[in-house]
């Protein structure tokens, strides 16, 4: 874990390091991925099923390629009312939220006569992709499918790995709360491959999302343009700004909620107490010592965690907007006013009582946000992902085209474009 202090003279030298640092696998998986593409493409559900035999231990044929119905009620049925009653809480409060954001179409009438307008639609079908190795995420598929459906997205495909045959009931169970369409249980690349160039059984999709391995990420980047894509996520990370009144050990917990995630995930914590700072890596090794996941946290904590000593919170400000984090909790006395000054991060935390890891389950803003210090430059998920406009001019009256066509003939001509001149010239009987 690396100690910073602005104090130090090593200091920009030091923070510019960890801006560069690569977190990302350096495994090149490109080759690999573009020959399972081929082949799905090639083979269809023939390649899945071999695919799954190989990777996921277990033995595939066409007709189980999707998950049923009954399949689905067993799962449902085997939930704890409990859990069940936790999920519908979690969807109810993601769905409010992305309603929340939808947009209104725009008319313009303007001075000219004409009238501008853009218009919204939803895509017509979805791939969601579903981690099933290290973790199942059923909250994962909430975030995905819910933005999709609240956008008005009619079919939602989702496809999860189903290693020696194990379904994860709440995974299914999600997926039902959440709208999806219908289920595959296939996994990594070739998911993606079938999801962009479908096969016999799954039809293509228009826009793929979800998290995957280094596998799914790259299959993502090399269907891109067949089909849209969200993003590609790099590992978890979270910035902490917190004073000396917080509790050591509720800060040590949160840096270690980001650090379980994987090995190249990244917690930093900024504080402008260096008692408070030895308190909580104290109380991080504490953690350690007891959390079930604690070989991936460690490992992440000592190779790209850290503690950042500011002069004052003026400081962190910057500091923090550098990093642009997909994750910023801010647990200062005034948190509002110190994220009046934030202008990058994917999703911010406000006050002692809003751990992030709120938001990665029932908070109801979305979970998936940009990493790597994409925030500079990107958003999180949200229902603009599973819209499209379409803009459009409306205009009849040879009045409006008299008094604008000429500007457009002139630019027209300045760039040798005669057709488009003439197009408009013909209809001002200049031709």
């Amino acid at each position: 874990m690396k100690h910073l202090s602005t104090t130090d003279a090593t200091f920009p030298a030091d923070f510019a390091s960890l801006l560069d640092e690569a977190r990302e696998t350096t495994d090149n998986v490109a080759d690999v991925v573009r020959a399972i593409i081929t082949d799905v493409r090639s083979r269809g559900d023939a390649a899945l099923c071999d695919y799954t035999t190989r990777f996921d231990r277990m033995a595939l044929t066409p007709d189980r390629i999707a998950i049923t119905p009954a399949e689905i009620d067993q799962a449902v049925a085997a939930i704890p009312p409990t859990l069940m009653a936790a999920l519908d809480l979690a969807a109810t409060r993601i769905e409010r939220f992305h309603r929340a954001q939808l947009p209104q179409d725009l008319t313009l009438p303007d001075e000219t006569g004409l009238t501008l307008g853009m218009r919204w639609n939803a895509l017509d079908a979805v791939g969601i992709y579903v981690p099933g190795g290290k973790a199942a995420y059923p909250s994962s598929v909430l975030m995905n499918a819910i933005p999709a459906r609240a956008a008005g997205v009619r079919r939602i495909a989702m496809c999860v790995p189903t290693p020696d045959g194990v379904l994860n009931p709440l995974v299914l169970a999600a997926a039902r709360r959440a709208g999806v369409s219908e289920i595959y249980r296939v996994g990594g690349a070739q998911a993606v491959a079938a999801l962009a160039w479908g096969t016999a059984t799954i039809a293509a999709v228009d826009r793929i999302v979800g998290p995957g391995n280094a596998y799914v990420a790259e299959a993502k980047r090399q269907v891109f343009g067949r089909v849209g894509i969200d993003s590609i996520a790099g590992p978890s990370e979270v910035v902490i700004v917190a004073d000396a009144a917080n509790d050591p050990r509720h800060v040590a917990i949160d840096l270690m909620a980001q650090a379980e995630h994987d090995e190249a995930a990244q917690s930093i914590l900024i504080t402008d107490s260096p008692a408070f700072a030895t308190a909580v890596a104290a109380a991080v090794e504490a953690e350690l010592a007891v959390l079930p996941r604690s070989a991936i946290a460690g490992a992440s904590w000592s190779a790209h965690g850290a503690i950042i000593l500011v002069r004052d919170f003026a400081e962190a400000t910057a500091l923090a907007d550098r990093l642009a984090p997909e994750h910023l909790q801010i647990m200062l006395p005034d948190p509002h006013a110190f994220f009046a000054g934030i202008r990058h991060a994917g999703a911010a935390f406000l006050g002692r009582a809003t751990p992030e890891a709120v938001g990665d389950y029932v908070g109801g803003p979305n979970h998936v946000l940009p990493t790597g210090r994409s925030a500079r430059f990107a958003s999180g998920l949200s229902v603009f992902d599973f819209l499209k406009r379409t803009t459009w001019i409306a205009g009849d009256n040879p009045a409006s085209l008299a008094e604008i066509g000429p500007a457009a003939i002139a630019l027209a001509e300045s760039e040798g474009l005669q057709a488009h001149a003439k197009s408009i010239a013909v209809r001002l009987g200049l031709t």
